[in-house]
């Protein structure tokens, strides 16, 4: 069973560089897009009832690389690679992760907290827990939900469609979603509520969006509040990058995630829990030396 890694000081000196590692390389090779969809592909296999999957580093693995969802990853584990061999200590599920939230940043979008402290897997899930874009609304609410996330981290989430484009090698379809794909805002929505514009992508899981009241009232929203968009965007990219390693009391009820908390959380927790217990002695001993 692998163990979460020790995120002590030398750790999030190590995070710290490989962040700024990472804005660099993604800057110089233009690679948010594809960065961003590495870290939602190895979080996005999450099962809430069993506890298995989710960010854990296990699509480096041959068997899931080699998955249809994930046509096309190995570049961006291999533009990984340079930076997990610098900083060993970190673990590739910090990693990718973490390239996922240089990636929004660098692109102009929300600042997403990050907390490290995820452990890796060698364990791959069955092929098929990632979104189909085949397919329509029910689709979406069965994957998203099975994660423990919610309508509008659906639709949140599937704001950052306003970077990158689909591959025709790889999904099958071809073409840019907005008409700045290396750029993070709102353009999504505002597309998407146009109707498809011509040399623009709409997927069937795009247009499901306008057609379900529930998804279309956010997408409303965020076309006409971009820091609304921005603010649930960010909220709902940490969830999805937690996904079988926060405490669950961190994110909604419902979501199902298995604790992995870093060592460093553990140990304030231990002391904590230690002084409320020495104060709460002391008050009992004193109260049955008085009654006497």
């Amino acid at each position: 069973m692998p163990m979460a890694p020790v995120v002590d000081a030398a750790y999030l000196k190590s995070i710290d560089k490989a962040r700024r590692d990472l804005r660099a390389l993604i800057a110089e090779k233009n690679c948010a897009p594809i960065m961003l969809r590495l870290a939602w592909h190895d979080a996005g296999t999450y099962d809430a009832t069993t506890k298995t999957g989710g960010a854990n580093g296990s699509i480096r693995n041959e068997e899931e690389l080699n998955h249809g969802a994930n046509n096309g990853l190995k570049i961006a584990i291999a533009l990984c690679e340079p930076i997990k061999a610098k900083y060993r200590n970190i673990t590739y599920a910090d990693l990718y992760q973490l390239a996922g939230v240089v990636a929004v940043e660098v692109t102009g979008g929300p600042t997403v907290d990050f907390v490290p402290g995820r452990k890796d897997s060698l364990v791959s899930p069955r092929e098929g827990r990632l979104p189909d874009a085949k397919k329509g609304t029910q689709h979406l609410r069965d994957i998203f939900y099975r994660m423990g996330l919610s309508d509008k981290d659906i639709v949140a989430l599937s704001g950052a469609h306003t970077l990158g484009r689909a591959h025709p090698e790889r999904s099958g379809f071809d073409g840019a979603w907005t008409e700045q794909p290396l750029k993070f805002d709102n353009s999504y929505f505002l597309e998407l509520l146009k109707g498809e514009s011509e040399g623009l992508l709409q997927l069937p899981t795009d247009k499901c969006l306008l057609e379900d009241p529930s998804f279309r009232s956010y997408v409303e929203l965020y076309a006409k509040d971009e820091d609304a968009f921005f603010k649930d965007y960010a909220e709902s990219h940490k969830k999805l990058s937690e996904l079988g390693f926060r405490d669950p009391s961190s994110l909604p009820a419902g979501s199902g995630c298995e604790v992995s908390t870093p060592t460093v959380l553990v140990q304030g927790a231990v002391g904590v829990v230690v002084a409320a217990a020495v104060v709460i002695f002391g008050y009992l001993y004193e109260v049955q030396r008085k009654s006497k």
